[in-house]
């Protein structure tokens, strides 16, 4: 047992600092990590995409010099801690030393590595899936009541990281509620707990009252300009591609808790999975929505191993841990950026990568590298050309002049950069920039950053005095790569009241319910 516990916390570590050595330097910050490094410089209780957990690790990385190794920091200190609990649940089921090992490579060679590198909400909520599971499944062995108040803090701070929490919260009931753990529910200290989680997420809630829901906005947009796309089929399919190194271990998670024997007290983890992929084929969620109910059927799933091949199987356990060796082998470059994005295409290309689906991007069509290190390359040539356009003006151009962004990545990385460019606060209509922005801005200039690349043949551009086509973004493999920088000067008064307009319309957009 303590052999196996030592084992457990040291491949956490080796899992925390395994992305810091592998990421090649190249690249910067993501596109939506610009979003939420953003929101840390804007606390509140709510923003238009995600809950306020998020922003508050955000505002942390501004404490200290080098952001990036703090941006960094905290998916892979999360990361590491769902592995421990997901350890930790092997343990309490009597699992031992071979156990932990097969947890350590399923978080290893799968999609884990990539959503504990970048810094979303995904993170948060793949811990607080694992800790909901975790927290019921002690008390059913400990029968403490202190662990259902623990499931009510992480049901509370979970709804607070990224609200798709409530799917496994739903499922979960379900899937007690269908299994012979249903005596829970006459347990007073449930709904106490309950109240302790309707009491941390009510802030939020609060907020998203203030604000007329803007969830709901955000969630119809998604829904039409994504999640619509996304097939059943294909969804059902990427659950294998996601984790394929140690598909093994989790379907034999699965299949031991619906079906062995030894195991039926925790049925209820099963049933939850089946429950969660139904509502989320239902509602055509992206497939790593489901990324956070994979940790419990992994541990389930390593441990069910463990006492299979108990017995004289040395050999067999060999295989198990050499198949997601091999494979890791061909996943690591796909889920982690360790080459330049060069040598990342041509190694893809060589390996015929793209008949995966890998290399698809959210427009439905295959590209050289995945979407997220294209949305990982550009950005400090964005800011460094921008700043230029902006410096190009005179002392009393500046002071008159906004600066002004099509997308929140855009944006983000402006701001990101701003400190060492010498630029100003950059402001742009798009995600929760827009509450960012006041109701009314003196200027009579812009330098504007848009990935539209017809953008010069807008007759919008006849309500300035003089427009320029300064630059654009010329980084290979980046999704922003043709981006233009437009400098323009002189803007009259029709296209003032006309941009005052579409800031009020934008904002009155994002609030459905008003």
């Amino acid at each position: 047992m303590k052999q196996a516990n030592r084992l457990l916390y040291f491949l956490a570590i080796v899992k925390f600092i395994a992305p810091f050595l592998l990421q090649n330097g190249i690249y910067e910050p993501h596109r939506d990590e610009m979003l939420y490094v953003a929101e840390g410089n804007h606390l509140a209780w709510g923003f238009m995409e995600v809950p306020p957990l998020l922003s508050l690790f955000a505002w942390t990385t501004h404490l200290f010099p080098n952001s990036v190794l703090w941006l960094k920091f905290w998916p892979s200190f999360f990361g590491a801690i769902t592995m421990i609990v997901s350890g930790k649940l092997v343990l309490s089921l009597g699992g031992r030393t071979f156990a932990i090992i097969l947890v350590f490579l399923s978080f290893f060679f799968g999609a884990f590595l990539r959503m504990h590198l970048l810094f979303q909400p995904n993170f948060l909520e793949i811990f607080f899936w694992t800790a909901l599971v975790y927290t019921i499944i002690r008390f059913i062995q400990t029968q403490e009541v202190i662990w259902l108040y623990l499931l009510g803090i992480c049901c509370g701070l979970g709804m607070l990281s990224k609200y798709s929490v409530i799917f496994y919260i739903v499922s979960l009931l379900l899937g007690l509620l269908f299994s012979e753990q249903r005596s829970i529910f006459k347990n007073k200290h449930l709904y106490f707990s309950v109240i302790i989680g309707v009491l941390l997420f009510l802030p939020n809630f609060i907020w998203q009252y203030q604000h007329h829901f803007p969830v709901a906005f955000h969630m119809n947009k998604l829904q039409q300009t994504q999640l619509q796309y996304i097939s059943p089929s294909s969804f059902l399919i990427d659950q294998i591609i996601m984790n394929f190194p140690v598909v093994f271990v989790w379907l034999t998670g699965l299949f031991a808790l619906l079906f062995v024997r030894s195991l039926k007290e925790f049925r209820f983890v099963g049933l939850a999975y089946l429950f969660v992929i139904g509502l989320l084929l239902a509602l055509h969620g992206k497939n790593y929505y489901a990324m956070g109910a994979y940790p419990v059927l992994l541990a389930f799933g390593s441990y069910q191993l463990e006492m299979i091949t108990k017995q004289r199987h040395q050999l067999v356990r060999g295989i198990l841990i050499g198949i997601p060796l091999i494979l890791g082998y061909f996943v690591v470059p796909i889920a982690l950026p360790i080459m330049k994005p060069a040598n990342l295409a041509a190694y893809y290309e060589k390996k015929n990568t793209k008949k995966f689906g890998v290399l698809k991007w959210e427009d439905g069509e295959s590209h050289p590298i995945p979407m997220d290190f294209a949305d990982m390359l550009g950005w400090e040539e964005m800011a460094s050309k921008s700043a230029k356009a902006f410096h190009s003006l005179s002392d009393v151009e500046k002071k008159n002049t906004l600066v002004y962004c099509d997308n929140y990545g855009e944006a983000g990385a402006l701001n990101y950069y701003a400190k060492k460019y010498r630029l100003p606060e950059t402001y742009s209509d798009n995600a929760s920039f827009l509450y960012w922005m006041p109701d009314s801005l003196h200027f009579e200039n812009i330098v504007l950053v848009t990935d539209d690349i017809h953008e010069m043949d807008y007759d919008f551009l006849k309500n300035f005095k003089e427009v320029v086509l300064y630059d654009s973004i010329t980084t290979p493999y980046s999704r922003e790569r043709g981006s233009l920088i437009l400098l323009l000067k002189g803007m009259n008064e029709q296209m003032r009241q006309d941009f005052k307009q579409k800031i009020q319309k934008a904002k009155k957009e994002t609030s459905p319910l008003q």
